[in-house]
């Protein structure tokens, strides 16, 4: 899943993005409605992480940006307004989920999960292929029987494989809904972590590489 926070408390923002991160989230931040808009249009970010109040671009312009291009993103909206009035009008904007400051880490992290799920096909429980099964919600995997402890990315990076089902996803793609906008386009991250997988998962292989193409499970 990859989130965008647009936030413009600097430490607030940072500190939602490495909690985030720590639950295996892809994120990228900014600090102002321009900065949001323009991420959003280079981007596919499966949540909004979107506090009302920015400047440059107010957040109530941003959501309504976001509604009006019939992207598939989801919203969350922040905001220290507490009255059920305020609410409503973010909701009326086009704001899938309204959350008011402060507010508990915790009830945020499921609040962005349960919207990323809405963002594009429900997940069955767990996912199964060739002999694999990744729970997404206890990040556990098992292989024939077998416990498999992966790191955060090597988690995600079969995860994506596992929803593809079959398809091939090009190192491109993988690269954009597992690491952040920082990550260097040119790096060789998604190959070294694939061979890390491929080493935990163990014999016989069951991810493949496509020459020139990707990589899948088939």
């Amino acid at each position: 899943m990859r989130v965008l926070i647009a936030e413009d408390e600097r430490m607030l923002a940072d500190s939602i993005a490495d909690g985030l991160r720590s639950e295996a989230l892809a994120v990228d931040v900014v600090y102002d409605g321009d900065a949001a808009l323009e991420h959003l249009g280079v981007n596919d970010y499966d949540v909004l992480v979107l506090d009302r109040d920015l400047p440059v671009v107010h957040g109530d312009d941003v959501c309504r940006a976001v509604v009006e291009s019939g992207a598939l993103v989801r919203v969350l909206m922040l905001t220290a307004a507490v009255t059920v009035p305020a609410r409503v009008d973010g909701l009326r904007l086009g704001a899938d989920d309204y959350l008011t400051k402060p507010f508990a880490f915790e009830e945020l992290v499921a609040r962005v999960q349960a919207l990323g799920r809405r963002a594009r096909p429900a997940d069955p429980p767990t996912l199964e292929r060739a002999g694999i099964r990744l729970d997404p919600s206890r990040r556990e995997v098992v292989r024939d029987g077998r416990y498999v402890h992966l790191a955060r990315k090597e988690f995600g990076l079969l995860a994506e494989l596992m929803r593809a089902d079959g398809a091939i996803m090009s190192a491109e793609r993988l690269l954009e809904k597992v690491w952040d906008e920082h990550t260097d386009p040119f790096t060789n991250t998604v190959r070294v972590t694939l061979m890390k997988l491929r080493r935990k998962l163990g014999d016989p292989p069951v991810i493949e590489t496509v020459p020139g193409v990707g990589y899948r499970i088939p």
